[in-house]
């Protein structure tokens, strides 16, 4: 993520999780935590890291014990790109899933 000058990466954050956890809350009627109390500031510096941390992030769903097998569990990001690569639609519709809107 690249922010600009007068944004923080802390407060780039809390917009994210904030914003993220509202909705949830509004439209998925969540109530609880969704988000771990800090974050992570990490440069990846090449290719070599990208990989590190793509494979890292791919594992979570393994580390907690939702799948067995990285790609296994429907809402990891190996599940989806291999979805993706297969040209496979996301979950349905948008409307019961949300939309994005970019805002400038």
């Amino acid at each position: 993520m690249t922010l600009p000058g007068e944004i923080s990466l802390e407060k780039a954050m809390q917009l994210i999780k904030g914003g993220f956890s509202f909705r949830a809350g509004r439209e998925l009627r969540f109530q609880g935590e969704i988000w771990q109390r800090g974050f992570s500031d990490v440069i990846v510096a090449d290719d070599r890291s990208f990989e590190a941390h793509r494979q890292y992030i791919d594992n979570n769903p393994v580390k907690a014990g939702l799948a067995t097998a990285v790609g296994e569990y429907p809402f990891g990001s190996a599940y989806l790109k291999r979805q993706k690569i297969a040209g496979v639609k996301a979950h349905g519709s948008t409307e019961a899933f949300g939309t994005t809107k970019v805002v400038p």
